[in-house]
């Protein structure tokens, strides 16, 4: 169902990007797969960098996050061969490179947990933690993490 959702939506995905230090895109343990996180990257470039509420607005924000969601469904589609295999999205995390003074960090992380309800409905709901962060990996505006429950 989410296969066909997602081609309705006309969405394309990313490839799965590179991890650039010690760790892996994702980890499955039975039915729970942890996606590290993602920046606002498609295909090797980083598209928003910058202070969201000093160098980019709130909108572009949540460009930014929703290229983060992207990047996360790639690399469920990676892991489970199919994103028909999702049960739900248990949680998101994100994380905003921020300007000490922007207050509207959960709205910019709106842009993947809507997203998220898009492609996977009410498998989609989740919880959710939103931080205003100093920096992010090469100056990106935006990263986002998740815990997905995997069906057989």
């Amino acid at each position: 169902m989410s296969e066909t959702r997602f081609q309705e939506l006309g969405l394309a995905l990313p490839d799965v990007p590179t991890p650039s230090a010690n760790y892996v895109a994702w980890r499955r343990d039975g039915g729970l797969l942890v996606l590290a996180g993602q920046v606002c990257e498609w295909n090797g470039k980083v598209l928003y960098t910058g202070k969201v509420g000093r160098d980019l607005d709130l909108e572009t924000g949540q460009a930014a996050a929703r290229i983060c969601g992207l990047n996360l469904i790639a690399a469920i589609r990676q892991a489970c061969g199919s994103l028909d295999k999702i049960r739900g999205c248990l949680r998101l995390g994100g994380f905003v490179n921020s300007d000490p003074e922007f207050d509207s960090v959960p709205a910019v992380i709106n842009g993947a947990s809507d997203l998220m309800m898009e492609v996977f409905g009410e498998s989609g709901i989740h919880a959710r933690t939103a931080v205003g962060v100093a920096t992010l990996p090469r100056r990106a505006a935006v990263e986002v993490d998740a815990i997905f429950v995997v069906g057989d």
